[in-house]
């Protein structure tokens, strides 16, 4: 759920605006993520555990509370060559897509490094589109955020027990990433989807939420995680 803070709605419509007019230019300039297709994507011992299970099966989702897990959770992941004929990169996706929609332990987003794979991989539920569809995106970066903010209540499926609101996430922002096709996209994502793209795409470069709450804590006195 989604809390707004005290802009109003000029504010937030100037804003969108102003980010809209950059996207042919950012889109046009940025270099592609997509280089050579025909590199390896995993290591040995990251294929043995992609092919631990059936494709179909959960993933063991790594918890900030295991100081292995936690060492993992902190490192950044790597860039992934994107080919719609890598079986084990189609394989993967499908595992960690299974492991978002595991129903003892549901979310609206995963990254890769939560199952011990550190490679640019998130899946994302698209709250913005019809049926609310989940999409994977490959190598996704954010190339601007709007200055408009919202209030969201966040959780983690890597940090159990802690549900608390942030004030600092972007109300939009400006993406790009490679999709399954290995075609690169550039798109503005705004409200509570852009929330969830904020919150995967810093489990990529070892970042989690509770860094950010931590920081808003600091500054208003509080240090108490809920």
């Amino acid at each position: 759920m989604v809390f707004f803070n005290s802009n109003n709605f000029i504010a937030m419509r100037i804003s969108i605006i102003l980010l809209l007019s950059v996207i042919l230019l950012s889109c046009g300039t940025t270099n592609k993520l997509q280089t050579n297709k025909s590199e390896s994507n995993f290591t040995e011992s990251q294929i043995e555990l992609i092919y631990s299970d059936k494709v179909t099966a959960p993933m063991r989702v790594l918890l900030i509370t295991d100081p292995k897990d936690s060492i993992i959770l902190r490192t950044n992941s790597k860039h992934v060559y994107v080919n719609s004929n890598d079986s084990t990169l189609n394989y993967f996706a499908q595992r960690l897509y299974s492991t978002v929609n595991n129903p003892n332990n549901p979310g609206v987003g995963i990254a890769a490094p939560q199952v011990g794979i550190l490679k640019n991989i998130i899946w994302v539920q698209r709250f913005d589109k019809d049926k609310e569809p989940f999409e994977v995106y490959y190598n996704p970066q954010i190339d601007k955020y709007s200055e408009l903010k919202q209030t969201v209540l966040e959780g983690c499926l890597s940090i159990p027990d802690i549900r608390d609101s942030l004030n600092m996430r972007a109300y939009s922002i400006l993406l790009q990433y490679d999709n399954a096709k290995g075609e690169h996209i550039c798109e503005m994502i705004e409200d509570f989807t852009a929330v969830i793209f904020q919150h995967e795409i810093d489990h990529l470069n070892g970042i989690l939420f509770i860094d950010h709450l931590e920081k808003e804590r600091e500054a208003s006195g509080n240090h108490d995680l809920k």
